[in-house]
Protein backbone atom coordinates (compact mmCIF):
# COMPACT_ATOMS: atom_id res chain seq x y z
CA UNK A 1 0.00 0.00 0.00
CA UNK A 2 1.40 3.22 -1.13
CA UNK A 3 1.79 5.82 1.70
CA UNK A 4 2.11 9.82 1.48
CA UNK A 5 4.01 12.13 3.32
CA UNK A 6 0.41 14.22 4.19
CA UNK A 7 -0.49 11.05 5.75
CA UNK A 8 2.34 11.60 8.29
CA UNK A 9 3.29 15.28 8.48
CA UNK A 10 1.79 17.54 11.13
CA UNK A 11 -0.10 20.42 9.95
CA UNK A 12 1.17 24.05 10.68
CA UNK A 13 -1.38 24.76 12.85
CA UNK A 14 0.24 22.46 15.79
CA UNK A 15 3.18 24.54 15.97
CA UNK A 16 4.16 27.81 17.41
CA UNK A 17 4.80 31.07 15.39
CA UNK A 18 7.62 33.27 15.45
CA UNK A 19 7.18 36.27 13.06
CA UNK A 20 10.46 36.72 10.77
CA UNK A 21 10.96 40.18 12.72
CA UNK A 22 11.44 38.72 15.95
CA UNK A 23 14.53 39.73 17.29
CA UNK A 24 17.79 36.96 18.35
CA UNK A 25 16.99 37.21 22.29
CA UNK A 26 12.97 37.17 21.82
CA UNK A 27 13.82 34.31 19.48
CA UNK A 28 15.56 32.46 21.84
CA UNK A 29 12.85 32.93 24.62
CA UNK A 30 10.35 31.94 22.20
CA UNK A 31 12.60 28.88 21.80
CA UNK A 32 12.45 28.15 25.67
CA UNK A 33 8.89 28.73 26.37
CA UNK A 34 8.09 26.22 23.64
CA UNK A 35 10.49 23.75 24.85
CA UNK A 36 8.83 24.07 28.97
CA UNK A 37 5.23 23.81 26.88
CA UNK A 38 6.37 20.76 25.07
CA UNK A 39 7.81 18.98 28.40
CA UNK A 40 4.94 20.15 29.88
CA UNK A 41 2.56 18.56 27.81
CA UNK A 42 0.73 22.10 26.89
CA UNK A 43 2.03 21.62 23.43
CA UNK A 44 3.23 19.01 20.77
CA UNK A 45 5.82 20.78 19.21
CA UNK A 46 8.42 22.39 20.14
CA UNK A 47 10.59 23.97 16.88
CA UNK A 48 8.84 27.22 15.97
CA UNK A 49 8.04 27.94 12.17
CA UNK A 50 8.86 30.99 11.02
CA UNK A 51 6.22 33.50 9.65
CA UNK A 52 7.19 36.54 7.67
CA UNK A 53 5.13 40.11 7.23
CA UNK A 54 2.92 38.62 4.45
CA UNK A 55 1.86 35.81 6.75
CA UNK A 56 4.07 32.95 4.63
CA UNK A 57 6.03 30.36 6.68
CA UNK A 58 9.61 30.58 5.30
CA UNK A 59 11.25 28.40 7.34
CA UNK A 60 11.81 27.20 10.84
CA UNK A 61 13.80 27.66 14.04
CA UNK A 62 15.49 25.50 15.92
CA UNK A 63 18.22 25.56 19.21
CA UNK A 64 20.90 24.87 16.08
CA UNK A 65 19.55 27.81 13.89
CA UNK A 66 20.26 29.74 16.88
CA UNK A 67 23.56 29.03 16.99
CA UNK A 68 24.05 29.64 13.46
CA UNK A 69 22.83 32.76 13.81
CA UNK A 70 25.72 33.96 16.08
CA UNK A 71 27.16 33.92 12.88
CA UNK A 72 25.72 34.41 10.02
CA UNK A 73 28.56 34.99 7.35
CA UNK A 74 28.42 31.03 7.50
CA UNK A 75 26.49 30.85 4.81
CA UNK A 76 28.47 32.65 2.31
CA UNK A 77 31.27 30.13 2.90
CA UNK A 78 29.63 27.50 2.95
CA UNK A 79 26.42 25.59 0.75
CA UNK A 80 24.29 23.90 3.40
CA UNK A 81 22.97 21.48 -0.09
CA UNK A 82 26.51 19.99 0.11
CA UNK A 83 27.34 20.18 3.66
CA UNK A 84 26.48 16.65 3.60
CA UNK A 85 29.51 15.53 1.83
CA UNK A 86 32.10 17.24 3.53
CA UNK A 87 34.17 14.59 4.43
CA UNK A 88 37.25 16.33 6.77
CA UNK A 89 35.30 19.07 8.38
CA UNK A 90 37.69 19.91 10.92
CA UNK A 91 40.22 20.92 7.93
CA UNK A 92 37.74 23.10 6.96
CA UNK A 93 36.11 24.80 9.98
CA UNK A 94 40.25 25.57 10.55
CA UNK A 95 40.67 26.49 6.69
CA UNK A 96 37.38 28.98 7.38
CA UNK A 97 38.58 30.49 10.60
CA UNK A 98 42.00 30.78 9.19
CA UNK A 99 40.26 32.63 6.30
CA UNK A 100 37.68 34.35 6.79
CA UNK A 101 37.80 34.95 10.36
CA UNK A 102 34.50 32.90 10.71
CA UNK A 103 33.97 32.01 14.01
CA UNK A 104 36.54 33.46 15.76
CA UNK A 105 34.65 35.00 18.74
CA UNK A 106 30.75 34.39 18.05
CA UNK A 107 29.57 33.83 21.96
CA UNK A 108 31.71 37.10 23.07
CA UNK A 109 29.15 39.98 22.96
CA UNK A 110 26.28 37.96 22.57
CA UNK A 111 23.97 40.67 24.94
CA UNK A 112 25.31 43.29 22.45
CA UNK A 113 24.59 41.06 19.70
CA UNK A 114 20.98 39.72 20.39
CA UNK A 115 19.04 43.15 19.99
CA UNK A 116 20.23 43.93 16.46
CA UNK A 117 20.04 40.40 14.94
CA UNK A 118 16.58 39.67 14.08
CA UNK A 119 15.76 36.34 13.03
CA UNK A 120 14.94 36.90 8.77
CA UNK A 121 19.16 37.75 9.23
CA UNK A 122 19.69 34.28 10.00
CA UNK A 123 16.67 32.11 8.98
CA UNK A 124 17.25 32.12 4.64
CA UNK A 125 14.54 30.24 3.56
CA UNK A 126 14.35 26.80 2.96
CA UNK A 127 16.74 24.63 0.66
CA UNK A 128 15.17 23.05 -1.98
CA UNK A 129 16.37 19.60 -0.24
CA UNK A 130 14.06 20.77 2.39
CA UNK A 131 10.95 20.57 0.60
CA UNK A 132 8.90 17.59 -0.46
CA UNK A 133 5.09 17.87 -1.70
CA UNK A 134 2.05 16.54 0.49
CA UNK A 135 1.12 14.15 -1.98
CA UNK A 136 4.48 12.45 -2.65
CA UNK A 137 5.47 9.01 -1.00
CA UNK A 138 6.77 8.61 1.65
CA UNK A 139 9.99 6.63 0.07
CA UNK A 140 10.81 10.07 -1.62
CA UNK A 141 10.71 12.14 1.69
CA UNK A 142 12.81 9.32 3.29
CA UNK A 143 15.86 9.97 0.34
CA UNK A 144 15.52 13.64 1.40
CA UNK A 145 16.14 12.48 4.72
CA UNK A 146 19.04 9.86 3.91
CA UNK A 147 20.46 11.93 1.64
CA UNK A 148 20.56 15.48 3.33
CA UNK A 149 20.64 14.42 6.75
CA UNK A 150 17.48 16.63 7.68
CA UNK A 151 15.53 16.53 10.77
CA UNK A 152 12.26 17.54 9.43
CA UNK A 153 11.38 18.60 5.55
CA UNK A 154 8.30 20.98 4.99
CA UNK A 155 5.51 19.42 3.09
CA UNK A 156 3.81 21.43 0.67
CA UNK A 157 0.16 21.82 -1.09
CA UNK A 158 1.43 23.86 -4.06
CA UNK A 159 3.41 26.69 -3.25
CA UNK A 160 1.90 26.33 0.60
CA UNK A 161 3.97 24.87 3.37
CA UNK A 162 0.83 22.70 4.78
CA UNK A 163 2.54 20.78 7.36
CA UNK A 164 6.04 19.65 8.42
CA UNK A 165 7.28 15.81 8.15
CA UNK A 166 9.51 14.95 10.63
CA UNK A 167 11.99 12.21 10.64
CA UNK A 168 11.07 10.39 13.87
CA UNK A 169 7.68 9.71 12.39
CA UNK A 170 9.07 8.45 9.51
CA UNK A 171 11.21 6.18 11.58
CA UNK A 172 8.78 5.44 13.68
CA UNK A 173 6.75 4.27 10.69
CA UNK A 174 9.62 2.35 9.36
CA UNK A 175 9.84 0.22 13.55
CA UNK A 176 5.88 -0.26 13.09
CA UNK A 177 6.38 -2.14 9.56
CA UNK A 178 9.83 -4.20 10.79
CA UNK A 179 7.81 -5.10 14.32
CA UNK A 180 4.90 -6.86 11.74
CA UNK A 181 7.29 -8.47 8.74
CA UNK A 182 8.89 -9.91 12.27
CA UNK A 183 5.42 -11.54 13.60
CA UNK A 184 4.54 -12.49 10.69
Amino acid sequence: MQQYVKDFMVPIEKFPVIQSSATFTEAVIALEKAQEAFLAGRQEQRILLVRDDAGKIVGKLTPIDIVRGLEPNFDKVVDKEAGAFVSNVNYVIESMKQHTQLWSKPIDDLCGRATDIRVRDFIKGTPRSQVVPADASLNDALHAFVIFGHDAVFAMDGAKVAGVLRFSDVYREIQRQIKTCAVL
